[in-house]
């Protein structure tokens, strides 16, 4: 098989849908885009395992290694892309449209790009029989949700790099930290009841009110407790995202939920701020018996930090020329450090315009890019 040419490695890989989603009826399986890349990394040379993510029937992950043995480089991303919406892009998410100095198209930076168009292309440049340490690509399911896929790799752990690049769009400049994501939910249960005589009633709303207060003092506590001046916000925050209860003005509400959004900073753990939140609403519960649930939307994904003496950050900063830096958003770096390597998120692309219609790659990062990948590859296997 002769491999496609750079822009035909960027239209044959967002041409195959592959979002991942919550809902049901967006959500669709990665594995079209599993064989694709297996295909083009099988003739450079690699040797490719495929597995069904646990717990996730229809996803995939792909383990692509040169070489033998541990140590190395892992160029590490996700397959999957967020849902679109169709009246709002100026043309088919799933055809790659140059335009403008760019590359237009779902997943063009987020981030399926990234491997097709920037390590397949890359590889295909170098002289592979030059490395004397392993290579590997992994290419994982269900970022944009559950992160699943990079989950499963953390517990299997079954490759051992000494260090990993995450190719999500971070503008090429390094990132080496990140705080986590936490989403929860409170529910409120009560008793309803006729509203003529409120108090043969429990109000959930009104114990989400004594909730809500609570929460706030948490919020403060956070402000007053932890900091780190990485962040231009140096605190973990609690957000109040979403509330629903009652179902009529004549009726004492018998149920209220709440859904609130944590984002812990490195060197505090989702578990600390978990307990934290379920500390300050136990008065409350004992007060109203059984009233309050705290639980979890999703798994936590925790922070993630990468050891400021590597030399993985020094080479980034060298080879980019620029500063490293943290980031607000998440990624799979946590996870994937947990087989044990330094890590950083470096990619072509910025974030702002990830998750937005008429997703775009300015070509300008591509010579950039492929020379920092280039470099990378055989700084670590070489």
């Amino acid at each position: 098989m002769s491999l496609p040419t750079f822009i035909n490695l960027y239209k044959d890989l967002i041409a195959i849908p592959s979002i991942s989603s919550t809902d049901s009826s967006w959500d669709q399986s990665n594995l079209q885009v599993i064989n694709q890349l297996a295909a083009w990394l099988e003739e450079l040379g690699f040797k490719n395992e495929i597995k069904e993510v646990s717990n996730a029937p229809g996803k995939y992950n792909l383990i692509a290694t040169l070489g033998e043995g541990d140590g190395g480089l892992l160029l590490a991303g996700h397959t999957d892309t967020v849902p679109y919406d169709e009246n709002k892009w100026s043309s088919d998410p799933f055809k790659v449209i140059e335009k403008d100095n760019r590359l237009y198209g779902l997943g063009t930076i987020d981030m399926k790009g990234f491997f097709s168009a920037f390590v397949i292309e890359v590889l295909k440049e170098i002289d592979l029989t030059t490395l004397n340490k392993p290579l590997r690509i992994l290419a994982t399911a269900d970022e944009e949700t559950t992160m699943s896929g990079a989950q499963d790799i953390a517990r299997q752990k079954s490759i051992k790099p000494d260090y990993a690049i995450i190719g999500e769009p971070t503008g090429l400049v390094p990132v080496i930290m990140h705080k986590g994501h936490m989403s929860e939910g409170i529910r409120i249960t009560g008793r309803s009841g006729h509203s003529s005589d409120p108090d043969k009633g429990l109000n959930a709303i009104e114990i989400m009110h004594l909730v809500i207060g609570e929460l706030k003092k948490v919020q403060q506590q956070f402000k007053e407790k932890y900091s780190n001046p990485h962040f231009a916000v140096p605190y973990p925050t609690l957000n109040f995202g979403a509330i629903n209860g009652g179902d009529s003005p004549n009726r004492i509400c018998g149920c209220c939920e709440l859904h609130i959004d944590m984002r812990p900073i490195p060197g505090v753990t989702t578990s600390e701020l978990f307990i934290t939140v379920k500390h300050a609403l136990s008065e409350i519960d004992k007060r109203y018996p059984n009233s309050v649930e705290v639980y979890h939307l999703h798994e936590p994904i925790p922070s993630y930090q990468c050891p400021l003496h590597s030399d993985l950050i020094e080479s980034a900063q060298i080879y980019t020329g620029k500063q490293a830096q943290s980031a607000n958003y998440c990624t799979e770096a946590p996870f994937i450090q947990e087989l044990g390597c330094d890590t950083i998120v470096l990619g072509p692309g910025h974030i702002a315009q990830a998750h937005q219609a008429d997703e775009y790659l300015d070509l300008a990062f591509v010579k950039p890019t492929k020379s920092v990948l280039e470099k990378m590859i055989k700084r670590y296997c070489s």
